[in-house]
């Protein structure tokens, strides 16, 4: 697994390509037991279908959320 400079380097450039695509929510970072991993979250399984598995030698772990919404 990768290293939080690693992983947050692979979350920059993810983010800056894939952060406004439809269907995507959120890009961060996750910690696993062996490093860390970049987490995407989206909307359905249409948006999980466009991410990469890696970026930059970083697994990337797709979560589908669905709608994020604020309660007003």
């Amino acid at each position: 697994m990768s290293d939080l400079a690693e992983a947050r380097a692979a979350k920059e450039r993810l983010a800056a390509e894939a952060g406004e695509r439809d269907g995507v929510v959120g890009v961060g970072l996750e910690r696993v037991p062996a490093g860390y991993v970049v987490r995407v979250n989206v909307r359905d399984e249409q948006a999980a279908e466009q991410i990469p598995a890696t970026v930059d030698g970083v697994a990337v772990r797709v979560v589908i959320v669905g709608d994020i919404r604020t309660e007003g």
